[in-house]
């Protein structure tokens, strides 16, 4: 139990880094971002190239990482999105584009480090043994750390920022954040960023776990939209709740049904399309309407 416990805090406190990029962009623009797991997978291999070519130092690469996407993501808000949402008065045209820029980003991946999986080397070496109740390479506890700090200062950077304050207001209401001065354009940027920045921290991050290559997005996209919608579309809180409560379910199944293979993932999305027919706002968001 022990160690289902440990391994479900590791995949929630991944899970749940990358779920917030996706909600906060969604909170702000009502933007279903396709495109997250692939800007995810663009900062795994920013890591990759810096951390395990040039063989930098690992903070200079997740830090090189966090700010590319950054970049990444203000310049599609500026140029793309941002133009469609003021224009086109349908959701469907910002789906989409969001849609576009992912397979746009697939061939750019592809183009540039190829579909080969690619890996770096361990941050750290050895293996906790707690008499074999748990057992945990010390670079996944490391990362699991990391993950849960970013994860506390996004919070706090939120609650407590000037910047964090505007984009709450944002967030809540739009047009009245913007009658009380709030520069919806340069907020909405930087909000798209953020959300970017957190996607490529966490490909950064696993980089060093799970390696990272092209067929990585699509699936990582679908499981950033399960947690999202797990803990309530745009709610920052139930974002994290939902990556946890992911990352647990996936802990549970791969330790219970781990014998019966494909099975696992089966019943762990089934029991998630179960519970979003019954409850499809979530577990903190309003009811659609």
């Amino acid at each position: 139990m022990e160690q289902v416990l440990a391994n479900g805090v590791y995949l929630g406190a991944q899970y749940a880094l990358i779920a917030l990029g996706l909600t906060l962009i969604f909170a702000l623009m009502n933007v279903l971002n396709f495109a997250h797991g692939q800007l995810y997978v663009l900062g795994g291999f920013v890591t990759y190239t810096i951390y395990g070519q040039l063989g930098l130092p690992y903070v200079v690469a997740l830090t090189a990482s966090a700010v590319s996407l950054a970049i990444v993501g203000a310049l599609l808000e500026g140029f793309l999105f941002g133009p469609v949402i003021r224009r086109s008065h349908r959701e469907e045209s910002t789906m989409l584009l969001a849609a576009g820029i992912a397979f746009l980003l697939d061939a750019v991946i592809l183009l540039l480090f190829g579909e080969k999986q690619r890996g770096v080397p361990k941050i750290v070496d050895g293996v906790l043994n707690w008499d074999f109740r748990v057992i945990m390479p010390y670079d996944r506890i490391l990362i699991c750390v990391l993950a849960v700090g970013f994860i506390a200062a996004f919070i706090l950077y939120m609650q407590y920022s000037k910047t964090g304050r505007a984009l709450r207001a944002l967030a809540q209401d739009r047009v009245a954040a913007e009658l009380m001065g709030v520069d919806v354009g340069r907020y909405s940027m930087i909000g798209f960023a953020l959300g970017a920045m957190l996607a490529g921290v966490v490909g950064g991050l696993l980089v060093t776990i799970t390696g990272v290559n092209l067929g990585m997005g699509g699936p990582t996209s679908i499981k950033a939209f399960l947690m999202v919608m797990i803990g309530g579309a745009g709610v920052i809180s139930g974002a994290i709740a939902g990556g946890f409560i992911l990352g647990m379910m996936e802990s549970i199944g791969l330790s219970v049904l781990s014998q019966y293979g494909d099975v696992t993932y089966l019943v762990i999305f089934a029991s998630l399309m179960v519970f979003l027919a019954i409850r499809p706002q979530g577990l903190m968001g309003k009811p659609w309407g």
